[in-house]
């Protein structure tokens, strides 16, 4: 056997370095590092050495880079994936939240956090975390219970099997989502003499797993027995390239659909069987369909409780659930009839057994209704009033083009986009599986690294913007461009409106409600010009229409802010959605909201 003699950090690089995609491109496509003591003498040493052929990038927080990873794995189908290190101790920690985001929402990504001495001579180092009864504890176990594989690699021979095992989760479709390789400091330095072979390219194919004869027909039984069955297309829509086949199959069988907000933009919005969202942040035709619908077929989705309205939005009383999902644990959910199988395989093969079977025809009349009510709610503002969000939408929608990609992660935005963007396919990119406050400037640096050529717009509240903006600055540096738009409602509004709409008094959401010794005043024109980008303030919708317009042949990113009315909610649509109200208070606002919330409890679907 031939070998050659590596550090184990050489060796891990050297081996991502040629792992391959089906397209020929590599699987790990860059890796994001913050380099500390940790890191930077081992993997940092051999991520220099193959800099010209595996990319490293520098991000200004550990957190906020692996969220630019991820988004970059979600905007490329899951099909390619970026690594992240980050040396021992906080930056190892940092990274926690970003891999919790990336369990929830089945991304791919892989987290290569510096870790103790293996040998313990030094002990205890530097940010070392020391357990009182339990020696083999570090700082890195954090990462146990939000990614799906999770190895420690404390001699330079474990790379011969962690390495596989890494890639084999991140390209498993039904198993995907991020791993740890948490990699002792003084493993990463130490050489070992590597078989060549190990470093031959591999091509990593990703499955298509067939249905089980059984399930199959069973699910055709169902779909031949209903009356009004409707289609509610997840995630999985996506991954598994399936966009194309959903259309022919709710075409073929004149079925309506729905997205959630993972598969929103699976199907373009003007396709007439397209009644936009489901549940909480569903639109009005949409969830007249829910209640309606005796069988509900879930394609890739795990139905969330913002797409179930907390299970109360489907309310036909003979409503029964078929989940078509490439894993067993979403199929088999609220005691569904299960499908496992990949979402284009299955569709395919229901619709061919189908044969000519079409349904009555829906009510488009509701659609076209709904969207002339939501171009009310576009319409800008009259006089001197701050527009809302949803005008602010409008705004935005009407100068995106079929190449526009709306993205988005937590507050009012994502919310609202959902129940009233308007997607052309493929358009629109949303974190609400951990609805991450934070996401959408690094996300949308990531996207716009993975699609170069679609105009991203990144939706962001001034309370996100505060929370994570430091990769606004590495955009600017790496010239990545694309359009921020910032809307300041001076505060957290949307939780402001929870907290109002559950009888809570006015507190600690929005700037004027929370404590402070001097009134707030934030200028993120001036903070983003600070950090490089171009910034500009919008006084108006039309204001911002122009604006708009001009971003769109920038080098650099640019952000656009908007003062908006932190009160109006989305305006149409929607649901209930179950967040527990106190059974007991002393204001008489909670005690009322309590009862609705009893009543809402009453119609949840509740067989699990």
């Amino acid at each position: 056997m031939t070998t050659i003699r590596l550090t184990a950090a050489q060796a891990l690089v050297r081996w991502l370095s040629v792992q391959q995609a089906e397209d020929g491109s590599r699987f790990i496509e860059g890796v994001w590092a913050i380099f500390g003591h940790g890191n930077v003498a081992g993997i940092g040493e051999a991520l220099h050495a193959h800099k010209d052929v595996l990319p490293t990038y520098r991000g200004q927080n550990e957190q906020t880079m692996a969220h630019a990873a991820i988004a970059y794995a979600k905007a490329k189908g899951r099909r390619n994936a970026m690594a992240v290190t980050s040396s021992i101790g906080p930056g190892a920690t940092n990274m926690v939240t970003a891999a919790a985001l990336a369990h929830v929402n089945r991304l791919p990504v892989l987290f290569i956090p510096g870790d103790v001495f293996a040998n313990r001579a030094p002990d205890p180092v530097l940010q070392q975390i020391e357990d009182f009864d339990d020696a083999t504890v570090s700082a890195n176990d954090c990462f146990r219970p939000v990614v799906r594989y999770f190895d420690r690699i404390s001699r330079p021979e474990h790379i011969l099997t962690a390495l596989p095992r890494a890639l084999r989760v991140m390209t498993d479709p039904a198993n995907c989502g991020p791993v740890c390789l948490a990699f002792c400091q003084d493993t990463q330095a130490e050489a070992y003499d590597y078989p060549v072979e190990f470093f031959q390219p591999r091509v990593w194919h990703i499955r298509r797993p067939e249905p089980d004869q059984r399930e199959l027909e069973a699910a055709v039984a169902s779909i031949k027995a209903a009356q009004a069955p409707l289609i509610v297309a997840g995630g999985g829509v996506l991954y598994s390239g399936a966009e194309q086949s959903l259309l022919d199959f709710a075409k073929a069988h004149n079925i309506p659909l729905v997205e959630t907000q993972a598969g929103k933009g699976a199907v373009d919005w003007e396709e007439p069987l397209h009644f936009g969202s489901p549940g909480v942040t569903g639109t009005g035709c949409g969830n007249e369909l829910a209640a309606k619908a005796d069988l509900v077929i879930g394609v890739g989705t795990r139905f969330q409780d913002f797409t179930t309205g907390s299970w109360t939005v489907f309310s036909n009383p003979d409503r029964k659930l078929l989940s078509i999902n490439i894993h067993g644990f979403d199929a088999h959910k609220r005691a569904a009839q299960p499908l496992v199988s990949d979402a284009k395989v299955a569709l395919q093969k229901i619709s061919a057994a189908l044969g000519s079977k079409r349904f009555a025809e829906p009510d488009f009349g509701a659609r076209t209704k709904w969207f002339q009510t939501t171009d009310g709610l576009f319409a800008a503002p009259k006089g001197n009033d701050l527009p809302t969000d949803a005008q602010v939408i409008g705004a935005v929608d009407r100068n995106a083009g079929k190449q526009s990609l709306i993205m988005c992660a937590a507050g009012t935005m994502p919310g609202a986009l959902h129940v009233l963007w308007r997607a052309a396919q493929g358009g629109y990119h949303m974190e609400y599986g951990f609805s991450c406050m934070g996401y959408e400037i690094a996300g949308a640096m990531g996207i716009k690294m993975a699609l170069p050529q679609r105009d991203v717009i990144c939706m962001i509240g001034d309370g996100s913007y505060m929370m994570a903006n430091s990769e606004l600055a590495t955009a600017v540096m790496m010239g990545i461009p694309f359009t921020v738009v910032l809307t300041d409602n001076r505060g957290y509004g949307c939780i402001n409106r929870l907290q109002a709409a559950t009888g809570g008094a006015p507190f600690n959401n929005l700037l004027r409600d929370s404590y402070h010794v001097n009134e707030a005043n934030l200028d993120f024109v001036a903070h983003a010009l600070a950090m490089g980008a171009n910034a500009v303030k919008a006084g108006s919708i039309d204001a911002l229409e122009a604006e708009m317009q001009k971003a769109k042949s920038a080098s650099i990113p640019t952000v656009i802010v908007i003062d908006t009315d932190p009160m109006p909610g989305t305006g149409a649509g929607g649901t209930w959605w179950d967040v527990a109200v106190p059974e007991v208070s002393d204001r008489k606002e909670v005690n009322e909201a309590r009862k609705g919330y009893e009543a809402g409890t009453k119609a949840q679907w509740l067989l699990n």
